[in-house]
């Protein structure tokens, strides 16, 4: 795996979002509202391709928080949210580039990686 790409420390703060280390020593540090709205699942690229949000909706919780978070094999991270939704998996590669100002997904919300 490229050091670029190679996680080696997460911390989780469930009240204010992520802070992602990788191995080259780049810190990517994500606020919980932003990723929550990019989440990269389907229906919440459905919603936001037609222009909707993925969060808040009718009868969200607030504040919003991390219920609960989890390594999806060796290249993703698994975040359960307050309001129960826990589909979107959130590549390393892509919380990488989000943090560098880049397109985290590729073009649009599609969820194949950009290189770059």
């Amino acid at each position: 795996m490229n050091d670029r790409y190679e996680l080696v420390d997460l911390d989780v703060k469930r009240e204010e979002g992520i802070t992602a280390t990788f191995a080259d020593g780049h810190i990517a540090t994500i606020e919980l509202n932003e990723l929550r709205l990019g989440c990269p699942c389907a229906t919440c690229r459905d919603l936001r391709d037609r222009g909707d949000t993925p969060w808040p909706r009718p009868g969200s919780p607030t504040p919003l928080s991390i219920t609960d978070a989890s390594f999806h094999g060796a290249w993703g991270l698994n975040i359960t949210w307050n309001d129960g939704h826990s589909t979107g998996i959130y590549p390393f590669q892509a919380l990488r580039r989000w943090s560098e100002g880049q397109p985290p997904f590729g073009y649009e919300s599609d969820p194949g990686l950009a290189d770059g």
